[in-house]
């Protein structure tokens, strides 16, 4: 004998009562139901519709998108994604044309249901040519974020850079001693200087990323990150400029022609120095808690923060960074306290054993010193191999969706 299923048997029981003239107390309904949620879930049964939005930029893309029709609060994410690849404040242009395709649920009577999302957005743009981003959610991942086209993650890294504005001047591994060699002739007073002005970079979100100018990466990709001492830094050109004896492998150079000749010792540089001017602000790389902020001998003004805490008896936190010669600390750094990315901590100067206005920064893995310019905690994720095909495919057919719907006008 079969049974009826419960809510079957709920709705019977719920019918019976009520043509019976019996009254239904509401502890009953609440146990057994009314036997009417199939009816009250077909009046608000939602149904979901997809619809794209075009135009030219003028003001502000978000101004923009909303008077296109998308959703403001829908734009938010789509945004912030956006800006892993350009910079939608100094970068993005009167003019510049946008595309969103975007999702909305709602009731069947049609009353719109939440804010909607974006499913992928496309700037063509005069300064970076075309930049796009794809919902897409990989085989490993529980929910679907944004891509950039090229299958690199919008998503925050780990670790950002801790200065608005970065160029390396001396970067990780083996160095000479900056203290142990000659100061090149025409620099004032035997102290090396900063140019009043340089060319750098700012990235989109206000906070450094690593980008590192062609001149630099010779330096900055030095020494292995397992090995670190398996080569030896290249000064830059900043790095000459500011002091730095070159390497035996620049010697024969023009810029390097005005040392002396004596050789220097060799020292492990277990960090990046990042040439900024002086008072510049120094932000928090990651969400972490200050261990120590103090004067610490050839550090000068030094701050670590720990990010990841290592594991059950480790001597050290399993990610941390330090920052050293700083002129002075952000009000109230100490130890214990929490900080969040982007958090000013510091300002740039030139305390204890420096040869002029900079960032030391380190990143520590279980107490271990690792490039930052190549640490995977600096990188955004990048799809590979089978999920890149597959991600390829689907921006394929988000492509090949707006010119069916171009052709269709």
């Amino acid at each position: 004998m079969s049974r009826l299923p419960t809510a079957a048997l709920a709705a019977l029981l719920w019918w019976a009562g009520a043509s019976a003239g019996w009254a239904i107390s509401p502890e009953e309904e609440r146990l057994l139901g009314c036997g009417c949620e199939d009816v009250r879930l077909r009046e608000v049964l939602p149904f979901t519709r997809a619809y794209s939005a075009s135009g030219v930029v003028s003001g502000s893309l978000a101004e923009a998108a909303t008077e296109a029709g998308v959703p403001a609060a829908a734009m938010v994410e789509a945004l912030e994604a956006l800006g892993a690849g350009i910079d939608l404040k100094r970068e993005l242009r009167n003019g510049d044309r946008f595309y969103v395709r975007y999702e909305r649920s709602f009731t069947a009577a049609g009353d719109p249901i939440e804010i909607g999302r974006v499913l992928w957005a496309e700037l063509q743009t005069e300064a970076k040519g075309k930049v796009s981003i794809h919902r897409f959610r990989p085989g490993r991942s529980i929910g679907d974020r944004f891509w950039l086209s090229t299958g690199e993650t919008t998503a925050t890294p780990a670790i950002r850079l801790p200065l608005e504005t970065i160029l390396v001047s001396s970067g990780f591994g083996m160095r000479a001693d900056p203290f142990d060699q000659p100061v090149r002739r025409g620099a004032v007073g035997g102290a090396p200087r900063l140019p009043a002005t340089s060319p750098v970079t700012k990235s989109p979100a206000g906070l450094a990323q690593a980008t590192v100018r062609p001149a630099d990466r010779t330096h900055a990709q030095s020494g292995s990150p397992a090995n670190p001492a398996s080569s030896v830094n290249v000064a830059t050109p900043r790095g000459l400029k500011l002091g730095l004896a070159p390497s035996s492998s620049q010697t024969q150079a023009p810029a390097a022609r005005s040392y002396s000749g004596f050789s220097s010792a060799m020292v492990m540089h277990e960090g990046v120095d990042l040439a900024a001017d002086f008072g510049a602000p120094i932000r928090a790389a990651a969400d972490g808690i200050v261990r120590g902020a103090e004067l610490k001998g050839g550090y000068g003004n030094w701050i670590e923060i720990e990010h990841e805490p290592g594991a059950p008896g480790a001597k050290a936190p399993q990610l941390a960074t330090v920052y050293g010669h700083l002129s002075r600390f952000a009000p109230g750094m100490a130890p214990g306290v929490q900080v969040q990315q982007g958090d000013v901590i510091g300002y740039v100067g030139s305390t204890g054993r420096s040869t002029g206005p900079h960032l030391h920064f380190e990143i520590l893995q279980n107490g271990r010193p690792t490039n930052p310019m190549v640490s995977v905690t600096t990188r955004r994720e990048q799809l590979r191999g089978g999920e890149l095909q597959r991600f390829k495919k689907q921006v394929a057919r988000d492509l090949q969706e707006r010119e069916r719907e171009a052709d269709s006008i």
